[in-house]
């Protein structure tokens, strides 16, 4: 971020001044299970190794979730209020409540340095293009149109790769391509330079977005080129636009530091406006800027009712699958050829039974998916679970959600990690499909046009159903292994070519 860690959110301060992220991330663990399972809960805060005992806990609260609909929106409920309740907000040395964000006269440190009030202001910025009155799915360089795109999504779903409800998505979505501009929204895209964010597709349709971002001129150049080449209008934020800077030089805001400027921003933004979370950090920065958002998203809550909410949930996280992709990793498991049951057997037993696990219990309806990723580390699977709490809360207090979870994708934060780039490389040996960027990027922005437009898809009696609806998990819910337990052989196999 443009911050360093002693101004704006940042996690509480010990007795002796020490910011400690385990804490925290125990903490609103416990709370978020206190309700629903105790045990799990007294389990959670006597967690003495939160860097690799948090794997079973965050499974926990799922399982936890699983006794009924008012349990999964406790546990969402009491682990947002938990964080909410932990988190601070830093300014010139003195501590906050989140509540209390100090606003008037807040002073931001800039990419200079230096310390000054910032008055931001809007600029748009119109695409010179046409329109695209049509999906354009690029995948393994071919651009796919129409009846190609059913053809590859059929695909996908036969293999595993999606769930069978993204074909039907998709489907509403080709045969309504007026649908594509999100005509009366106004799209906050917060993390606009993101890989996997939908400004791209977006811009190439037509829509108006209020882009958020750090103010870094690279980022802005990238995104600016963007607007000027889509069809779109794109809301900039700056300070002191005009003369002869570059606009790039002056654009962008730093949610860490100023939610409250950022509220005022855009709770005057005409239409429908969609909040879309796509913003992404390294290790506890990734927990304080999702918090900053979530902030921000109570905020403008309470100015604006109509407030539609985006996300993008990751694959690599626990959730509940219906019973029949339980069966088709069954089928799987049990349909292996000779050489890999020949093969599986000596290695789980010189594993101890880790290694080439079956993905579930037979007939488990619904069956839990536990594709967490040791390497991405409890900061990252905090950060991700409060926004699927933050949707489960929403959903079940009537707002617009659009939260799907996006397929494993070679993004550059990915593929920077050594284990999880060979792990990606070597992932379709045991029928993981990992996507390229341009495809997810595509795809994923249907799928939030397709949730716009139809009140954020059907609604289901569980959360977990609604979180299911549309998934895109590039086969780890129906691959005959326990994520986990093919993770370590397909690092081992993919490491060549990862290097390559």
């Amino acid at each position: 971020m443009a911050s360093d860690e002693q101004q704006g959110l940042v996690f509480p301060a010990d007795s002796k001044g020490r910011r400690s992220t385990s804490s925290v991330g125990r903490a609103v663990v416990a709370d978020a299970l206190r309700s629903s399972d105790p045990t799990g809960a007294r389990a959670a805060e006597q967690a003495t190794g939160w860097r690799t005992d948090y794997l079973v806990h965050f499974r926990r609260l799922i399982e936890a979730g699983l006794a009924s609909p008012g349990a999964a929106v406790r546990v969402a409920e009491d682990g947002l209020e938990s964080l909410h309740e932990r988190m601070r907000v830093l300014d010139q040395g003195e501590e906050h409540p989140l509540s209390d964000w100090p606003d008037a006269g807040f002073d931001a440190l800039n990419r200079r340095g230096a310390t000054d009030h910032r008055e931001v202001e809007s600029v748009e910025v119109l695409g010179r293009g046409e329109p695209l009155n049509e999906v354009v799915l690029p995948h393994h360089g071919e651009r796919l149109r129409g009846d190609e795109i059913r053809r590859r999504v059929d695909d996908w779903v036969e293999a595993g790769v999606v769930e069978p409800t993204v074909a039907q998505a998709i489907e509403t979505v080709l045969e309504n391509p007026d649908w594509l501009r999100l005509e009366g929204h106004t799209t906050a895209v917060l993390g606009a330079g993101a890989e996997m964010g939908p400004l791209p597709s977006l811009m190439r349709w037509g829509a108006r977005v209020a882009a958020v971002d750090l103010d870094r001129p690279a980022i802005w150049q990238k995104v600016l080129t963007m607007a000027r080449e889509g069809a779109g209008t794109l809301v900039v934020p700056a300070t002191q636009p005009g003369g002869d800077t570059a606009l790039e030089q002056v654009a962008g805001i730093d949610l860490l530091s100023e939610v409250p400027a950022v509220e005022r921003w855009l709770q005057d933004q005409p239409g429908t406006l969609v909040l879309g979370n796509y913003v992404y950090a390294d290790a506890g920065m990734n927990t304080r800027v999702s918090v900053a958002v979530d902030e921000l998203t109570c905020r403008l809550q309470a100015s604006r009712p109509d407030l539609a909410l985006a996300f993008l949930a990751t694959p690599t996280d626990v959730f509940a699958v219906p019973a029949e992709a339980v069966d088709q990793s069954t089928r799987a498991y049990e349909g292996r050829s000779v050489r890999a049951k020949t093969l599986g057997r000596p290695l789980r037993t010189l594993s101890g039974g880790r290694l080439l696990r079956r993905c579930y219990v037979p007939g488990s309806d619904p069956g839990i998916n536990d594709s967490l990723v040791p390497q991405q580390g409890p900061n990252y699977a905090l950060a991700k679970r409060l926004q699927r709490w933050r949707a489960t809360v929403a959903r079940h207090g009537g707002a617009t959600v659009s939260m799907n979870v996006a397929p494993p994708t070679r993004t550059k934060s990915v593929v920077k990690n050594r284990a999880l780039a060979a792990a990606y490389a070597g992932a379709h040996r045991f029928g993981v499909e990992v996507f390229e960027p341009a495809t997810s990027n595509v795809l994923m922005a249907a799928l939030l046009v397709h949730d716009l437009h139809t009140d954020g898809g059907p609604r289901h009696e569980h959360p977990w159903q609604d979180e299911a609806f549309a998934a895109a998990h590039g086969g780890l819910w129906r691959a005959p292994y326990a994520p986990r337990s093919a993770l370590g052989l397909a690092a081992l196999l993919g490491y060549g070519a990862a290097r390559g």
